[in-house]
């Protein structure tokens, strides 16, 4: 594993680093006790998939060393607002899927766990997320079976939701009854309508996050989309769902419609 193989990655470690520890020099300080391991210990890196994989891996080892660490009370206060407040392992596991985007397999191999015990952190970390940032939410989603799994999955996660609509009408209908502080939106809807125009409409009064949750993601793509937001195919795992509603409202990604661009004269 050469170095420039590692130095690839070194800005997104750096990334990670700063967003556990609450500040780039105390990140810093984690990135090049890592190297320094890997420097007196290469086989660290043995026996994993991919440079990526192996660098965090190692950061992690090097991490998770320091008891300091597991009272997250090392450096200053977190620039993300609320990340100090989930605890150690569960934070790492919401910010390698979250903000590294690192896919299931990936973080459970970083974290040297297995991918039911990730999904479990997960999951916790939006729990403890909730307990701070809880909000209402409303679902459009024509099929009855999802549209149950999605309520009891937002609702355990300590989120409330204002409703579930089935077609572009109930969707602007239930809004309209309460603003919600976020939507979860399927594309296709039970007469036919759209729910991104049914979001889409939506966005002219009000800007929230909004999760796009679809068997048809092409319909997201080559429709007019709103932005920025997030898109989850079916089917779906649900920690994967509680990750990106963590991840929205964490980051407070608010969505908007998206504006026509002019034709220049």
């Amino acid at each position: 594993m050469t170095a420039n193989a590692i130095a690839e990655h070194l800005p997104t470690l750096r990334r990670y680093a700063r967003a556990l520890s609450g500040s780039q020099t105390s990140g810093d300080a984690y990135v090049a006790e890592t190297l320094e391991a890997l420097v007196e210990d290469p086989t660290i890196l043995e026996g994993q998939s991919g440079v990526r994989v192996a660098l965090y891996r190692a950061f992690t080892r090097v991490w998770n060393s320091i008891d300091l660490n597991r009272s997250g009370t090392i450096g200053s206060p977190p620039p993300e607002r609320h990340l100090s407040e989930i605890t150690p392992l569960p934070r790492q596991a919401f910010l390698l899927i979250a903000l590294e985007g690192f896919g299931e397999a990936e973080a459970a191999a970083v974290l040297g766990t297995t991918v039911p015990e990730l999904r479990a952190l997960v999951e916790e970390s939006g729990r403890e997320l909730a307990a701070e940032i809880a909000t209402d939410v409303m679902i459009i989603e024509d099929e009855p079976m999802i549209a149950v799994d999605l309520e009891g999955l937002v609702e355990g996660l300590g989120h409330q939701v204002t409703g579930i609509a089935r077609t572009h009408a109930e969707s602007i209908s239930l809004a309209k009854a309460k603003r919600p502080g976020l939507i979860l939106a399927d594309i296709r809807l039970a007469d036919m309508s759209s729910g991104l125009d049914a979001v889409n409409e939506l966005l002219q009064h009000f800007e929230v996050p909004v999760i796009f949750i679809t068997a048809y993601p092409e319909r997201y793509l080559t429709g007019e989309r709103p932005e920025p937001t997030f898109l989850i195919t079916k089917p779906y795992q649900p920690a994967t769902v509680s990750a990106i509603i963590s991840q929205a409202l964490f980051f407070e990604r608010k969505a908007r419609k998206k504006r026509p661009i002019e034709a220049k004269a």
